[in-house]
């Protein structure tokens, strides 16, 4: 089983900053290669910056569905507004945060 970190408030991956019905994904980051809920989480526990992934990397496996686990690639995550495997759906509002994670440009995706 893939460990979650931050500050998580139940099983499908809400933490204290995101933590609607929707809020169910957990994010890989580059710079650590640990799953966090959100960026808050991220530099609640870490000590190093995030670093981004970049654009020859959208095919990496770095979205978790917090309610059946199943791993996403970047690129299907941004493809999406619901899990891929569960139909669970996602929340649209974390698409204001891509730049925290992604090389991303809503007007140039990929």
């Amino acid at each position: 089983m893939t460990t979650i970190y931050g500050a998580i408030v139940d099983d499908q991956t809400r933490c204290k900053h995101y933590h609607t019905t929707k809020d169910i994904i957990a994010i890989k980051f580059n710079c650590c290669q640990k799953y966090y809920p959100c960026y808050q989480c991220h530099e609640a526990c870490e000590d190093h910056p995030i670093s981004v992934w970049g654009k020859d990397e959208f095919d990496e496996l770095a979205i978790i569905c917090g309610v059946c686990k199943t791993e996403h690639t970047i690129n299907q995550y941004m493809d999406t507004n619901k899990c891929l495997h569960c139909e669970s759906p996602f929340n649209e509002g974390c698409q204001k945060h891509y730049h925290l994670y992604f090389d991303y440009t809503p007007e140039c995706k990929r």
